[in-house]
């Protein structure tokens, strides 16, 4: 009984030496753990209430729109841009509000609303469209050197070509023929032959006097040269 109790002491003692050496790591170690544990789950919830916060002003934003009411698009928006910038329905809340306001025939309301989103915007979807827009009322106000600075920027590549095509009506408005020629093929050779808009830049090619050149399909044998007349 005595070896016994001789044993469990000095277990007892290597524990307890233990805990003194390594518990306050070991203690720490576990504050950090579980208070990441919590943070994380309070981000979460966080994000969900944020979300359901954002589509609840949104669906404001958008019932006013259907109303064309544009001083309540602008309340809803302001309200989406100043509790929930970052989130999508934040930035598409911009694109319905500008649209509006420019409806609206409130021209500086929208530049301004598109200008926001397309320098605070995340999603790089929403951003390049709004760039696109806004370099588009940029070319109505004839703001040219705004329109290319708004254009300048680096997009996701499925909105290359149509940055190209409004690059290329900048350069046109501005009588710069030859370089809306150059941006208008880059943004023909841009697009699927099969998508309808192509034919449209196709038709500013030819106005100008440089119509596109079919693509050649890969293995395609070239036509056979009639012979000389003689």
């Amino acid at each position: 009984m005595a070896t016994f109790d001789l044993e469990q002491q000095e277990q007892l003692d290597q524990v307890k030496h233990f805990w003194k050496q390594y518990g306050n790591l070991i203690t720490w170690t576990l504050v950090l753990v579980l208070g990441a544990y919590a943070a994380w789950t309070g981000y979460l919830y966080w994000q969900q209430k944020r979300s359901q916060g954002a589509t609840g002003l949104y669906d404001e934003l958008d019932k006013a729109a259907v109303e064309r009411n544009a001083d309540r698009v602008r309340q809803a928006f302001g309200d989406l841009k100043s509790q929930y910038a970052g989130t999508t329905a934040a930035e598409q809340g911009a694109l319905l509000a500008a649209k509006v306001e420019a409806d609206a025939g409130k021209a500086d309301e929208a530049r301004a609303t598109l200008q926001w989103l397309v320098d605070s915007g995340k999603n790089e979807g929403l951003v390049a469209v709004a760039r696109l827009r806004l370099a588009g009322m940029q070319l109505d106000a004839k703001q040219f050197d705004d329109a290319l600075k708004t254009l300048g920027a680096k997009v996701p590549d499925e909105y290359a070509a149509l940055v190209a095509d409004r690059r290329g009506d900048v350069f046109l408005a501005q009588g710069k023929n030859k370089e809306a020629i150059e941006a208008f093929q880059i943004a023909w050779k841009g697009l699927e032959p099969t998508v309808e808009y192509r034919r449209f830049i196709e038709g500013k090619l030819t106005v100008l006097g440089a119509p596109p050149e079919p693509l050649k399909t890969p293995g395609t044998p070239a036509l056979p040269t009639a012979p000389a007349a003689r």
